[in-house]
């Protein structure tokens, strides 16, 4: 059974019983895409997915200034105690910024763990720091002007690349999302901006919660090349990379991303306990 909460300005969606999880979508997307993977979690935890600021069923609630940490500012009320937040892509952005968020404003917001899936703490490629090619996201942002659809139909094709259920992931992917609101245009513009743009190269070694880090090895926009360098950074987190994986590995293997998720989540949950 499905939770819907309205009764503050953020929408968000609840199921299962247990410690809590918390899911951030990736770019262009919503709540939607993680449908199929949830139920292989619910009998062990409560999950709770929030559409990001401008996109799904929060698309008319928008920050002034449209960025990881303002995203992150908004959605952090909304974040249940003794959480482990879980981003994915671009939601992977929002979910460290929320792991670094501190200081009087932020004292309720008691995280337990972080899990990044398929992202990283800057996806533009740069020297010697491998990403998205940003003549490709300066592509990505004019054909949105013109065909959002079609602009999102290239996306989810680059995302599935080299995963051998490649169709079946694009079209898992898309008929969840389809069933939620079309973003705000400006939040798909402002959120490649972020792709673009944010770095927390210098930061994440801050991050103190236990952290998990998932990627695919086939995933083109985030390439294992850069997964060592990553590690430097942020060398207490764990990594764990799938191998026949792309960008969505929880579309393509949710078994083995469930299983890793839910053992990480275990043992912390089971630290906190002892």
């Amino acid at each position: 059974m499905k939770d819907l909460h309205t009764n503050t300005q953020l929408v968000t969606r609840t199921q299962g019983t247990g410690n809590d999880l918390v899911f951030l979508h990736g770019w262009g997307m919503n709540s939607g895409a993680f449908t199929s993977f949830i139920p292989y979690l619910t009998t062990s935890f409560r999950v709770t997915t929030i559409d990001l600021p401008g996109f799904g069923e929060n698309a008319q609630h928008m920050p002034s200034l449209y960025n990881a940490e303002s995203l992150a500012q908004m959605i952090a009320p909304y974040i249940p105690p003794e959480s482990i937040v879980v981003g994915w892509s671009l939601g992977g952005l929002v979910a460290q910024r929320l792991a670094l968020l501190g200081g009087a404003d932020f004292k309720g917001l008691d995280l337990k763990g972080l899990v990044t899936i398929a992202s990283t703490p800057r996806f533009i490629a740069g020297p010697c720091w491998p990403g998205i090619a940003g003549d490709l996201l300066a592509m990505f942002e004019s054909q949105l002007e013109s065909n959002y659809n079609r602009t999102l139909e290239r996306f989810l094709a680059i995302q599935a690349m080299g995963s051998d259920t490649a169709r079946q992931d694009i079209k898992a992917i898309r008929g969840h999302i389809s069933e939620y609101p079309e973003p705000d245009q400006n939040a798909l513009k402002q959120g490649l901006r972020i792709l673009s743009t944010e770095d927390l190269r210098q930061d994440i070694g801050r991050i103190t919660v236990p952290t998990l880090r998932l990627y695919g090895r086939l995933d083109s926009l985030v390439p294992t090349s850069g997964i060592d360098r990553i590690c430097e950074l942020h060398p207490q987190s764990d990594t764990v990379v799938l191998p026949h994986a792309a960008h969505a590995p929880f579309i393509s293997h949710p078994q083995q991303s469930a299983d890793i998720l839910l053992s990480f989540a275990s043992s912390v949950y089971q630290q906190k306990a002892s």
